[in-house]
């Protein structure tokens, strides 16, 4: 494998990142799983959050190969907040997720940021070990699945969330 450059996002790459999402995720869902998932990254996110969201490109032209769609929170200046994250499966186990956790929260603390935020739903355990090994905590919930605490409805009916939260120090 040749050398992955890490890059801010560029409106430029959303076809590219949603046609990630659907193939990626190809293997676990339905095609019109993996469809209904890439709305999940509208265009718009690229156009507001491209200067806070991430991309890896592999140096052989192979393009794409992981993405962090993440931006500082609009209303406070202590929360960014990570949306986003797809891994090629090639390239999971490898440290590539948390590579571009630690650009994001680099880039957070030294945009003065405080605290990082991210949700997942509840049977992605594999998502919710990440967060952990990454030094998220879990927030309490309202109720319990499986032992996890997650907040009801959070994304509307049926739709619980585990919500994480980390701190990072601010870089000067």
């Amino acid at each position: 494998m040749s050398e992955m450059t890490l890059r801010r996002a560029h409106v430029s790459d959303h076809g590219t990142i949603v046609e990630c999402v659907r193939s990626w995720w190809g293997d676990s869902r339905t095609p019109e799983q993996a469809r209904e998932l890439s709305l999940l990254v509208p265009r718009l996110f690229l156009q507001f959050f491209s200067g806070t969201s991430l991309v890896l490109e592999d140096g052989d032209g192979d393009g794409i190969r992981a993405f962090l769609v993440g931006f500082h929170a609009a209303d406070n200046d202590a929360e960014a907040y990570i949306h986003f994250v797809g891994v090629d499966p090639q390239l999971r186990g490898q440290g590539v997720g948390g590579r571009l956790y630690t650009a994001f929260f680099q880039r957070a603390a030294e945009a003065g940021r405080r605290e990082v935020r991210a949700i997942t739903s509840p049977a992605n355990t594999g998502s919710v070990a990440f967060h952990r090994a990454m030094g998220f905590t879990v927030e309490p919930g309202d109720r319990e699945i499986d032992g996890l605490p997650v907040h009801s409805d959070y994304d509307g009916p049926g739709q619980h969330r585990v919500c994480f939260h980390r701190r990072i120090a601010v870089q000067s």
